[in-house]
């Protein structure tokens, strides 16, 4: 086994199997990958989009060509001397009748030897929220019938092309009397008594959020938690994933979700002991600003959220003074014109409150229960209240707590909750919040009170997708002053820190997680690399966007549909426009005629997500085409287009500076670098499912060095990712080695600057930042006036060492200082490697 030293994501499905990844493969190789990267491939709900909603752990889907068809994509890629990383699923499986699993559960309820595999409250029936209509409605319509299940060859009570099954021992009472099923289920009656003799209960969708008798995957009740810290689980979850680890088909694991798990150290610690000491492991972990990684989990490190917010960091203007979110802090709705953390603590609640109500009652029971068995008085309302102010409170998506204790950074970050609760919280209110507390941190009364571990347990897993729901899929939408920094991992409430924050973050990185992923795109970031490489240039010229935002929003009044869209929606609409817009403006009317397409299903999206005018539970389809009408309209007013097109441009070029600069960052950065599928070309899209395009694999090829010009940006972009990922692969101890930032005599200014390795062996990354107004019209190239007087400082004991360009073969001796202008002479960005 071998640690990659660069990683290309594939989304599989929609197009895209097996035999359609083999063919692909040449081309990574000439790119410089070492490991494909694949989306989940067992068995998943037949239709997924995504692979995430398993049916069968143990079964490679053979619609993506099953076992052979993965054994023969491995084959070729180790034949190239590429490796395989296969992203799994341990948290949940699709609540699905087609798994096998779950229809289990649903024929014989807990007495299904998978009863105790899902993460299932056995002391009611399962609830089944999948109608869409309460139950009684669905039985006098109609829609509900006694039914033979001939897949099954069982009887089942049948809603549209689903059969419910029935629990063998009530097959006589459904029929007794007749074995008419037509008969039987024109009678109402007799169809509900049939249905309250199940072990399960069909209800509402709209339920699932007040009720559940199940753990389910953020609000998704399609999908229900595995307990995947019970031994006999985890080896009937891992069978095929494990084997294929052993006969070497698999090079490395990707887990998913690792923050929704009962306990994620001690499932790493397992999953490590199965597969070895060498095996690569990533994890799905989303970390705050300052967060630290958990160094003690048996992994290389992240998927890489982190390095994104720190990218803002190197590109964003440090100095733009929060213009942006002045000028829009006006135009948010009534009710909604608090500050960020204000508003995220309100989103929180309404998280709490509403869609996550059935999930806080569950754990306030378990608190109830443990205060009982405490003497101690607190009713169950209080302590429902308690815990919305914990976690609403808390500032990272959880604390990892166990019947072992928790570390002293959980200690402090919950007695920092515990204080900002207490002083939000009514006085009845606070001696539940400290008794809660002390059941998170005490660990010797924890330990005198029977279930206590697992009330830690639960509010654990409850608190991340309450961080998720409320900051990633509401707040995000709802603010929107400068949305490139609305990325998972991202604290659009704070100012970005500039190339000193930036060099801290790297700096340790470096020590913390060397092997971590560094990525710039995923199947779940909110927009594309390049589009929010755009959006950052925002940050360079705010008084002008400013100005155009009015502007616009005067040209296009007429469109709108009585004060629809308001005025926050309507910025969020330029912005979300300025990261799409072709390169090559108006002139490229192939795609100019895509933005309407692309752009009405992500404003439905972003208008649903924000739950203020519309949601998912109650979606306001009258609304919505309001706004999606005034685009359409927007997008076919000629006099708009060509203000925008013009306004843009320089934001363009721009841009496209920033976007050859991360990726030249990424790829020299601590980390290793992982490549989104087609991103190594240009990656402009909007959140999902604008962001799963078909790669064409008959026509992918890495481009001789073409010449640095926004026509050719996506050549350029291509070709720099295989330069520098051969500079990677033939260097890897240098790209591991230490990370050495450099200063420049402007201040950082004007670009950034870092060493990787030793005076022995090392290369240099030099990108350029703020170049709004600073390129030349004909060339990614900077003006001469841009970079002139700018220098870097060369550390000591590089001095005099011989360099070579790595992008243009120029060769030079580091004195004490270096001139910009020279490096960046040729080239946007430079790479020097020591000869």
């Amino acid at each position: 086994m071998t640690l990659p030293h660069s990683t290309y994501r594939l989304q599989f499905r929609n197009g895209m199997d097996f035999a359609g990844a083999c063919r692909l493969v040449p081309y990574l190789e000439r790119l410089g990958i070492s490991h494909l990267y694949a989306s989940p491939v067992m068995t998943a709900v037949g239709g997924s989009t995504h692979g995430y909603d398993v049916t069968d752990a143990n079964e490679i889907d053979p619609a993506l060509g099953g076992l052979e068809g993965l054994r023969a994509l491995a084959d070729t890629l180790h034949a190239r001397g590429l490796g395989l990383i296969l992203d799994i699923v341990p948290n949940h499986m699709a609540a699905h009748l087609e798994n096998p699993w779950w229809h289990s559960v649903v024929a014989l309820g807990a007495d299904s030897p998978f009863a105790h595999h899902f993460d299932i409250d056995w002391t009611e029936p399962l609830t089944l929220p999948f109608l869409g209509k309460a139950f009684e409605e669905e039985v006098a319509s109609g829609t509900i019938r006694l039914a033979f299940d001939p897949a099954h060859e069982t009887l089942a009570l049948r809603y549209h092309d689903s059969f419910y099954p029935l629990h063998p021992g009530t097959h006589d009472q459904a029929l007794e009397g007749s074995e008419d099923l037509e008969q039987i289920s024109s009678n109402p009656a007799r169809i509900a008594a049939i249905h309250a003799a199940q072990p399960w209960r069909l209800t509402d969708w709209k339920t699932a959020g007040r009720h559940l008798s199940y753990r389910r995957f953020f609000e998704i009740a399609g999908l229900v938690g595995l307990r995947v810290e019970d031994p006999q689980v985890f080896d009937d979850s891992h069978r095929l994933t494990l084997a294929l680890v052993r006969d070497g088909t698999v090079d490395g694991l990707r887990i998913d979700h690792i923050d929704g798990l009962a306990d994620p150290a001690a499932y790493l610690e397992r999953l490590r002991s199965a597969v070895g000491p060498d095996l690569p492991l990533f994890v799905e972990k989303i970390l705050e600003k300052e967060e630290p990684f958990a160094t003690s989990w048996p992994v290389e490190g992240t998927t890489g959220y982190e390095f994104i917010a720190s990218l803002a960091d190197a590109l964003v203007d440090e100095q733009e003074g929060g213009r942006l979110s002045k000028t829009f802090a006006p135009l948010r709705r009534e009710g909604h014109a608090g500050s960020y953390g204000e508003e995220m603590q309100a989103s929180k609640r309404q998280m709490l409150s509403e869609n996550f109500e059935g999930e806080v009652k569950r754990v306030a029971m378990l608190a109830k229960a443990l205060a009982d068995r405490a003497q101690a008085d607190l009713s169950r309302t209080t302590l429902v209240d308690a815990i919305r102010g914990l976690v609403i409170a808390l500032p990272v998506y959880r604390t990892y707590t166990t019947a072992a204790g928790g570390d002293e950074r959980d200690r402090l970050v919950l007695s920092a909750a515990r204080q900002q609760a207490l002083d939000a919280a009514r006085p009845e209110v606070r001696e539940a919040i400290d008794f809660i507390f002390e059941l998170l941190v005490d660990d010797e009364t924890c330990k005198a009170l029977p279930d206590c571990v697992e009330f830690r347990t639960r509010l654990q897993q409850l608190s991340g997708p309450i961080m998720a729901k409320a900051l990633e899929d509401t707040l995000f939408y709802r603010e929107n002053a400068f949305i490139a920094l609305n990325e998972v991992g991202g604290d659009p409430g704070r100012p970005t820190g500039g190339p000193e924050a930036f060099h801290a973050a790297m700096s340790a990185r470096a020590q913390t997680m060397p092997k971590g992923l560094s990525a710039t795109s995923t199947h779940d970031t909110k927009r594309g690399e390049d589009a929010r490489a755009r959006l950052y240039t925002l940050s360079e010229a705010p008084d002008r966007w400013i100005a155009a935002t009015e502007r616009w929003a005067t040209l296009n009044a007429r469109f709108r549909r009585v004060h629809v869209p308001e005025p926050d929606v309507e910025w969020l609409i330029y912005q979300a426009l300025a990261g799409i817009w072709p390169i090559g403006g108006l002139e490229d009317h192939e795609a100019m005629q895509t933005l309407g397409a692309r752009m009405t299903p992500y404003i439905e999206k972003a208008l649903r997500e924000a739950k203020l005018a519309s949601d998912w539970s109650q979606p306001d389809v009258a609304y919505e085409e309001k706004v999606t009408g005034f685009v359409t309209d927007l997008l076919g007013h000629e006099p708009f287009l060509k203000d925008f097109n013009e306004t843009l441009s320089p934001f363009i070029d721009a841009g496209l500076m920033n976007s050859l600069g991360q990726t030249l960052i990424k790829l020299t950065a601590p980390g290793i670098p992982d490549i989104y599928q087609g991103s190594e070309r240009a990656d402009f899209s909007l959140v999902d499912p604008d962001n799963r395009p078909l790669l064409d694999v008959a026509s992918v090829a890495v481009p001789e060095r073409p010449q640095p010009a926004p026509a050719h940006f996506m050549d350029y972009k291509q070709w720099l990712v295989a330069t520098a990922l051969a500079e990677r692969a033939r260097h890897p101890d240098l790209f591991a080695g230490p990370y050495v930032p450099i200063d420049l005599s402007d201040g950082n200014r004007q670009a950034l600057a870092f060493l990787r390795g030793t005076p022995q062996a090392f290369a240099l990354t030099i990108v350029p930042r703020l170049t709004f107004g600073k390129t030349r019209p004909d060339a990614l190239l900077l003006t001469e006036d841009a970079t002139r007087g700018l220098a870097l400082t060369v550390p000591a004991g590089f001095e005099g060492r011989a360099v070579q360009s790595a992008l243009d073969g120029r060769t030079f001796t580091l004195d004490r200082t270096m001139a910009i202008a020279e490096l960046f002479k040729t080239e946007p960005i430079a790479l020097l490697v020591s000869a």
